[in-house]
């Protein structure tokens, strides 16, 4: 039987100490299935016809934590994007009918933000195969945490 190498430890230049090779591994396992799902939300909403960045529009419209309907700067929080790029955006998909803009009743300075219903039909089957998707993915990413979870108390 075969003994494990020992770990390696990498230095860093700022003097902190190394990381393992297995805090590494687990990283980079963690981070392959986060893009292998991200790939195939991207080639979903292509088949859709829905460029990914539209298709995470429409999650975050419609699953908005907050409450009330979300703005314009609302929707640029949850993307983590620029306001001025999030109503870029939601231009976008208002042309293309995907999004009404609603003044607020509360603040007519404010624009509220929800779905059209094709968008809404868009958004159910792209959730529906994303939900399926996941459902396969599970056992790699719980596994991929769990070795974080141990590469970090190791």
């Amino acid at each position: 039987m075969r003994a494990d190498p020992p770990e390696r430890r990498t230095g860093t230049p700022d003097g902190h100490a190394g990381l393992a090779q297995a805090q590494y591994r687990a990283i980079a396992a963690f981070r392959y299935e986060l893009r292998r799902f991200l790939s195939f939300s991207e080639a979903a909403a292509a088949e859709e016809g829905l460029p990914a960045q539209q298709h995470q529009a429409l999650l975050a419209i419609a699953g908005f934590p907050g409450p009330g309907a979300p703005s314009v700067g609302a929707l640029a929080d949850q993307l983590l994007i620029a306001p001025h790029t999030a109503a870029e955006l939601v231009a976008r998909m208002a042309e293309g009918g995907l999004v009404m803009k609603t003044p607020s009743t509360a603040d007519r300075r404010r624009i509220e933000l929800s779905l059209t219903g094709r968008a809404e039909a868009l958004l159910l089957r792209l959730t529906a195969v994303h939900l399926e998707e996941l459902r396969t993915l599970e056992p790699a990413l719980a596994r991929a945490l769990g070795r974080l979870s141990r590469a970090r108390d190791g």
